[in-house]
């Protein structure tokens, strides 16, 4: 028995942090409402923020549920607490069950299976809870002493009368299971969660199955290190002008990125040589200090340090190129004036 607890638990704890790593890193899930426009191929949340706590207290309230049943022997609990617990039970799996529908997205005939790894955990816990209500009716059936002693108390009597039945214990607990989440929304709403929050957690959202808002596209950076500027910072500062492609998808562009691009063409055809180097370097450093840039201040700090290498690119530009503006001009458009190539962006 003791071995069948420690399995449990560890089935709890270690899927639930398998499920979070696998939401977090293969499917890019971001603790951002729709709202937030994110990068690359990062998601929105599938819970609401807002309502993030109505879902964590129902996890918590059902994981002390099992507990109760599971390390607390019969004969120290009135029926009715047995019943309250398998309730609590039921909604953390039904919340289970609405997060993985929410999340999932396997699509009969697709070689994708990953998303199948996601019914393991929910899988779990309905055996797990299966396991422990059956194990409950097993010892109160069994338990004819303690039966003995209740019906001698009137109070108890009667509560024995409505649930001495223990193989009516799953039905009632269904029954318990509303007004108990009633009593659940109540609370919380003294704590500031919404009466709706129970709902809004899955529906406030975009990009998956029961969300109903639209979320803005994402934009991408591709860890190009003044492409994540351009697009990070606020617009007053860093001046974003229009949407470019680069590596076939689209960015947004600002004059210092088109200046510094059309700067790099220029090296690299008047010094190829140097201009590796310079790659080089920008590929080895630039890159790992993109990734850091997650904020609108960072991009707005970024972009004011770069400004006088900007002037400097400029002032190259104008001196070795007969047409600089058109240069900068065709930067991340694919086009060509005046005989300069437009570029995707490099």
């Amino acid at each position: 028995m003791k071995g069948i607890r420690i399995f449990d638990l560890m089935s709890l704890v270690l899927g639930s942090i398998y499920e979070s790593l696998f939401l977090t890193l293969v499917k890019n899930i971001e603790s951002a409402d729709w709202e937030e426009q994110l990068s690359n191929a990062s998601r929105h949340t599938p819970i609401y923020t807002k309502a993030g706590v109505t879902v964590f207290v129902i996890f918590v309230i059902s994981v002390i549920g099992y507990l109760v049943l599971q390390y607390v022997h019969i004969e120290k609990m009135p029926p009715l607490m047995v019943v309250l617990s398998i309730s609590t039970m039921y909604l953390g799996i039904i919340q289970l069950i609405v997060l993985t529908i929410q999340v999932f997205e396997f699509k009969p005939g697709s070689s994708d299976y990953a998303d199948l790894l996601l019914l393991i955990l929910p899988a779990c816990c309905i055996l797990m809870a299966a396991r422990t209500i059956l194990k409950k009716i097993h010892e109160w059936n069994t338990m004819t002493m303690e039966k003995g002693k209740i019906e001698e108390k009137p109070v108890l009597s009667l509560s024995e009368k409505i649930l001495k039945n223990a193989n009516l214990w799953p039905a009632l607990a269904v029954l318990l299971m509303f007004p108990l989440l009633g009593i659940i929304i109540m609370v919380l709403v003294l704590f500031g969660q919404a009466p709706d929050s129970i709902i809004k957690a899955w529906t406030e959202t975009s990009d998956w199955a029961l969300s109903q808002k639209q979320a803005p596209p994402n934009v991408y950076y591709d860890e190009h290190y003044l492409c994540t500027v351009a697009a990070g910072g606020h617009r007053r500062i860093v001046k974003p002008i229009r949407q470019g492609v680069r590596h076939g998808h689209e960015v947004i562009v600002n004059r210092q990125l088109c200046i510094a691009n059309a700067f790099e063409e220029v090296l690299q055809e008047k010094t190829p040589r140097f201009h590796r180097a310079v790659r080089n370097f920008y590929d080895r450093y630039g890159f790992p200090i993109a990734k850091l840039i997650r904020k609108k201040w960072q991009a707005d700090v970024v972009y004011i340090i770069m400004k006088p290498l900007e002037w400097i690119f400029l002032a190259v530009l104008y001196l070795v190129d007969v047409h600089p503006e058109n240069r900068i001009a065709v930067q991340y458009m694919g086009k060509e004036v005046n005989g300069i190539p437009g570029t995707m962006g490099k």
